[in-house]
């Protein structure tokens, strides 16, 4: 790696129409899960202005079974399970804070095109006979961690959605009534020795209340996100020096899927480490957790965290791929980048994550029982970052640093 150098990281925030469709789509999943543990959900959202649509394919007997003639005149549904999804998408947009002429949670037309699971994906994803539980798909997933931050992300991208969680609270306490829930964030930092060091250049974005782009009401909304933004970053990065965008091009009234449409699972970097690390291409929201896409990317970052965490390495990144059906992982891949400590090399980690029991086998049944995935616990994830949370009783999970010695002791 060059040893100095500048990177960028963005984020949006839970007000970004494409993070908008995300919550929905996981709120969709919790609401399944919520009623099914082993429930099947494939959820994708389009917001745009006054409309959600959702579509996808489902599987949860409480709540959908098409063979089920009872409910044949209600299209396989449960009786009131189409409200209730439909509660569900109204109350998360109304939770963000959308109550505009062009996107409020009580006035938009909502369409739901969910239905059944195909039998051929089920099939090879159910466990049966001597059969165990495959892959909810093919893929690779990544995994990374490093110690720029306490949470162990990238700084670049870790401040990025810090700053943007800052305005989302100031917005719904009343802090800073002027904001509107759409925004975007994007930090670029130096490095020296491989090491944040400053911040070159801020850009933020953020959709506001009538009036905030000109005059003495703009210089107010510039002053405060310049305030926010200075108690966020650690003390000595912003200097003279410092670039400073804020809402660059002028008026920003018109936001959220009024502005622009929304899609599940467009900000994949967003989600994940802000393009430090590779990505396996697949989107988290709106999938339950034997799609590989997700669970898979969870234990890879858990497994990539908990080997910082215990000061094996400094910086990590592990690659794991699975064919569709099939439950056992094609490879395993770990990359320390040059950083691990003495006597630590990648392979061995390799052979002492094969050999923790209790991580079963990294099969699909094998993360999310140990993760504890099978649970309505998705909808937070969908902003700000699925990685560098706290991890909280059943919350985050896969940010638990409770394999550490694990690896300490599997390497001996």
């Amino acid at each position: 790696m060059r040893k100095s150098y500048l990177f960028t990281s963005e984020s949006v925030s839970e007000g970004h129409p494409d993070k908008v469709s995300d919550q929905i789509s996981d709120a969709i999943v919790d609401l399944m899960l919520g009623k099914d543990p082993e429930a099947r959900v494939a959820c994708e959202t389009m917001t745009t202005t006054q409309r959600v649509i959702l579509s996808g394919e489902i599987r949860c007997a409480p709540m959908y079974d098409n063979n089920n003639p009872d409910w044949a005149d209600n299209g396989g549904w449960a009786p009131g399970a189409k409200d209730e999804i439909e509660q569900a998408v109204r109350q998360t947009v109304r939770e963000i804070g959308y109550e505009q002429d062009g996107f409020h949670w009580k006035t938009l037309t909502f369409e739901n095109h969910l239905h059944g699971q195909s039998s051929e994906i089920a099939q090879g994803v159910d466990s049966s006979g001597n059969k165990d539980e495959g892959a909810g798909d093919q893929g690779i997933m990544f995994g990374f961690a490093c110690d720029e931050t306490p949470d162990l992300m990238p700084a670049t991208l870790d401040y990025s959605h810090k700053i943007l969680e800052r305005l989302a609270a100031d917005r719904k306490s009343g802090a800073a009534p002027f904001l509107e829930p759409d925004a975007k964030s994007q930090l670029s930092l130096r490095y020296e020795n491989g090491k944040p060091v400053a911040c070159t250049a801020i850009v933020v974005s953020t959709q506001h209340g009538k009036g905030y782009h000109e005059g003495e009401k703009e210089a107010e909304l510039k002053a405060y996100v310049q305030k926010v933004v200075t108690e966020i970053l650690p003390e000595g990065w912003i200097s003279g020096d410092t670039e400073w965008h804020i809402n660059p091009t002028g008026a920003f009234e018109i936001g959220g899927p009024d502005g622009d449409a929304g899609l599940t699972g467009r900000k994949i970097i967003v989600d994940t480490y802000g393009g430090a690390a590779p990505h396996g291409g697949g989107a988290f929201s709106g999938k339950d957790p034997t799609k590989v896409d997700r669970s898979a990317a969870y234990i890879t970052r858990y497994l990539a965290k908990n080997i910082v965490a215990a000061g094996l390495a400094t910086r990590c990144t592990i690659q794991l791929s699975y064919a569709i059906g099939v439950s056992k992982p094609l490879s395993l891949y770990v990359d320390t980048h040059g950083t691990a400590a003495d006597g630590v090399s990648d392979e061995a980690l390799e052979n002492a994550i094969r050999g923790i029991e209790k991580l079963g086998g990294l099969t699909p049944r094998g993360i999310r029982t140990h993760l504890g995935l099978n649970k309505p616990i998705y909808r937070e994830s969908a902003a700000y970052g699925h990685f560098g949370r706290q991890a909280d009783g059943d919350r985050f999970p896969w940010e638990r640093t409770d394999l550490v010695e694990d690896l300490k002791a599997a390497l001996g």
